[in-house]
């Protein structure tokens, strides 16, 4: 976790130094994305919410996105991921949404990946989507390779 805790201590000195704010969906990362930003004292300057958008039905629960929207779209690909990161912009007014939703394993998903596939997607002033895939089984590792692609996105976003 010192990796994920270092790089969202980074980003989170530079969005308090821009005014800007973020907002996440994650998913296979199970929440490690959000706590990697928060775990900085004062990440209320910066970090507005997250859900953990783990199953069908919290999707529908807690990011409200209409079933039209997802026509012809799966979950753990890039168009699905990009549509979390503008979901969760939008929803929370953030200047930067995040997003991600994969397979950590030990098996893939129904769809077809393999353990540790993985889409990450940032939106706000630019948008940028990323496939990661580890090859590995190891649920905690693809779970922390996941936060960390999804952070880094967002870091390379800022730029």
């Amino acid at each position: 976790m010192d990796e994920l805790e270092a790089l969202g201590a980074g980003i989170g000195e530079r969005l308090k130094a821009r005014g800007e704010t973020v907002a996440v969906n994650e998913s296979s990362s199970g929440g490690l994305i959000s706590a990697a930003l928060l775990s900085v004292p004062g990440a209320s300057a910066y970090y507005l919410g997250g859900a953990v958008v783990y199953t069908p039905r919290a999707r529908v629960l807690l990011t409200e996105i209409p079933k039209e929207a997802l026509a012809g779209m799966r979950s753990a690909s890039e168009p699905y991921a990009l549509l979390l990161a503008r979901n969760a912009r939008e929803r929370f007014g953030a200047a930067w949404g995040v997003s991600e939703t994969g397979a950590a394993g030990p098996t893939g998903n129904p769809y077809g990946d393999a353990p540790g596939h993985t889409c990450v997607a940032v939106s706000g002033p630019v948008e940028a989507v990323l496939t990661i895939e580890t090859g590995e089984a190891d649920r905690s590792a693809n779970m922390r390779a996941f936060a960390a692609a999804a952070l880094e996105l967002l870091r390379r976003a800022m730029d």
